[in-house]
């Protein structure tokens, strides 16, 4: 899943080539992908891209007064090319949900793999207006870290869950919760309210630099080369029964339903592997 990074590289990305361009055309491939119907893709025809950023890990097109505002989801991507075919993409057939074409022959695709498809793509005056954007917390890279104290301490939920709550914190995901979570040396079941002072301040410097540190990784990189960029700087996410890093355990994982998690039993947990069952009593 895009996180933070990887939706911040993007819009940068979109800002060197795509801001100052016009759009000719947007083809809808998948019909399912548009979630408002005023302003329609129609309106943009014509008009000028003035901007691209993000909210948490909602990639945000400004175009000429009217935000195109993606979440990529899961399996979502964007595809950036220097010629896009003149021909529109077959409605149905293949991973493109909506294709942008620019004045000078360039665009992108928004793609989604697999069959459950949760890639969103809202039309709006105001990002505000999408439904996600609205609820979502603090940015990780700007919230202060009293403000995130607090916000953490009011959670009694597991910290794994917290961290990942895009009301609590905007923009990290089930990755880079694994990250943080090895750097500040914490257990993802660890209870979120009970954590002391010492555990949330290594908490928050590990969301910071974490976060900061794969930005920085990200940023210039093109949209075709920042997932292999993501997997060859991460820590434990996606490396079961690969050795830790740090001390050399063996990576483990446990398993939910759509889900998994990684984490180092001697760095996170005193040596003891959390039991990969869902409705075991877990170790905190």
């Amino acid at each position: 899943m895009p996180e933070l990074p990887e939706v911040e590289a993007l819009a940068a990305y979109l800002r060197e080539r795509a801001v100052g361009h016009a759009i000719t055309r947007i083809d809808v491939a998948a019909i399912g992908v548009l979630k408002t119907y005023d302003p329609t893709p129609l309106s943009l025809h014509g008009a000028l891209i003035t901007g691209a950023t993000r909210h948490g890990k909602f990639l945000d097109l400004d175009v000429g007064g009217i935000h195109l505002v993606a979440h990529l989801a899961r399996a979502g991507w964007l595809h950036y090319r220097d010629k896009l075919p003149a021909a529109p993409p077959k409605p149905g057939r293949g991973p493109i949900a909506l294709r942008v074409h620019l004045d000078d022959e360039s665009g992108f695709d928004l793609t989604e793999a697999g069959t459950k498809k949760s890639l969103a793509v809202y039309l709006v005056r105001d990002p505000n207006e999408v439904p996600g954007v609205a609820r979502l917390g603090p940015d990780a890279l700007a919230v202060s870290e009293a403000e995130f104290t607090e916000r953490v301490r009011s959670h009694r939920g597991q910290i794994k869950g917290v961290l990942t709550d895009q009301t609590v914190i905007a923009g990290v995901g089930n990755a880079y919760s694994d990250e943080i979570l090895h750097v500040a040396k914490l257990s993802p079941f660890a209870i979120a309210s009970r954590l002391n002072d010492e555990e949330i301040a290594r908490l928050y410097g590990a969301l910071r630099s974490v976060e900061s540190d794969a930005v920085e990784r990200s940023i210039g990189q093109g949209s075709a080369t920042l997932k292999a960029e993501k997997r060859s700087g991460l820590r434990v996410h996606a490396r079961t029964g690969l050795p830790c890093p740090v001390c050399g355990d063996l990576v483990r994982e446990v398993s939910f339903a759509d889900r998994s998690l990684q984490y180092c039993p001697t760095c996170q947990t005193g040596g003891k592997p959390l039991a990969d069952r869902r409705m075991s009593k877990l170790i905190r």
